[in-house]
């Protein structure tokens, strides 16, 4: 059984809602949790088989709690999980950059591989609540079973 923790950072609710359904989807292989960024402490994650991180994108990276909660944990926290990350943005040309493949980039320079790259879901408007594009929340229950799927393969992997 599957042990995860969603942590999240949010301005609008849009981030928390695709947060509470990536939860909601994983709850179907386990025990779940979710926490907002600011509510977590990495001592948190030592019974945590998964644990994915995400956050708005703001001035093409995560926002600043999300980055100082990724200074705080270190390589022996994170270690011994499986880890992913996400964010929620506007979909653009100019958007090239965006929160999750910077806090991948934090999480590499820490000695740690996430298990799927890093996930986008968009919202159609900046600053205003309730803006996800249609499907995305779909989009995330199918991006869940998909990080489930990546825990079972690697618990497989070190099996064997």
């Amino acid at each position: 059984m599957m042990n995860a923790l969603v942590v999240y950072d949010t301005q609008f609710g849009n981030t928390e809602r695709v947060a509470q359904r990536i939860a909601s989807t994983l709850r179907e292989y386990g025990k779940v949790q979710v926490a907002h960024v600011n509510q977590i402490y990495p001592g948190e994650l030592l019974e945590v088989d998964l644990l994915i991180l995400g956050c708005p994108t703001q001035g093409f990276r995560p926002t600043q709690a999300m980055q100082t909660f990724l200074r705080t944990v270190t390589y022996q926290s994170l270690s011994h999980l499986s880890v992913a990350c996400f964010d929620t943005r506007f979909r653009g040309a100019l958007w090239k950059h965006s929160a999750a493949p910077y806090m991948v980039k934090q999480l590499h320079a820490q000695g740690i591989e996430p298990i799927e790259p890093p996930e986008s879901f968009f919202v159609k408007a900046l600053k205003k609540a309730g803006s996800l594009l249609p499907g995305e929340l779909e989009h995330a229950a199918r991006w869940s079973r998909l990080l489930f799927i990546k825990v079972e393969q690697s618990r497989l992997i070190v099996k064997q």
